[in-house]
């Protein structure tokens, strides 16, 4: 009898801890995807700078990470993986692809992993911004120019 007393004490001691630790990860996982939230949503606040790091640090860096490597605090919760922008010239040969990069901020064409629209296309935003004058193309190209300005560098 103190057997089976035993292993139901045993078995009770178990299911409570199973069930902490399921709660403590259901709450920490909802304040991940809260963090992420909140990130996102200051993320997307309209910003009149058309300064590239600027730019990159209020639209990009919840993703892709301030850093540009793909860690930002919602990349964990997007379904793909977000790319390392630091690496855009080395995986094309050395060369930063100025246009491509261009176009898939601003939307153009198909990219196969902006195909879900899981990233969003800023380029329209960017020419929003102010009623009376559209700064968007230089908000575009400062991006750009940024980003090229963080890629790694590759041995010659």
């Amino acid at each position: 009898m103190k057997i089976q007393s035993w292993l139901w004490s045993l078995f009770f001691a178990v299911s409570v801890a199973v069930a902490a630790g399921t709660a403590a990860k259901t709450q920490a996982d909802s304040r991940a995807t809260q963090k992420a939230q909140d990130a996102e949503k200051q993320s997307t606040r309209l910003i009149h700078s058309v300064e590239g790091p600027d730019l990159y640090q209020a639209y990009c860096a919840s993703c892709h990470g301030k850093d540009g490597k793909g860690n930002g605090p919602v990349a964990p919760a997007l379904k793909a993986t977000v790319p390392d922008l630091t690496m855009i010239a080395k995986m094309n040969g050395g060369d930063f692809p100025g246009a491509k990069v261009r176009r898939i901020i601003l939307g153009e064409g198909m990219i196969a992993s902006h195909g879900s629209r899981e990233m969003p296309v800023w380029g329209p935003i960017f020419h929003q911004v102010e009623a009376d004058l559209d700064r968007g193309p230089v908000r575009v190209e400062n991006l750009v120019k940024y980003l090229q300005s963080i890629q790694v560098k590759t041995k010659t």
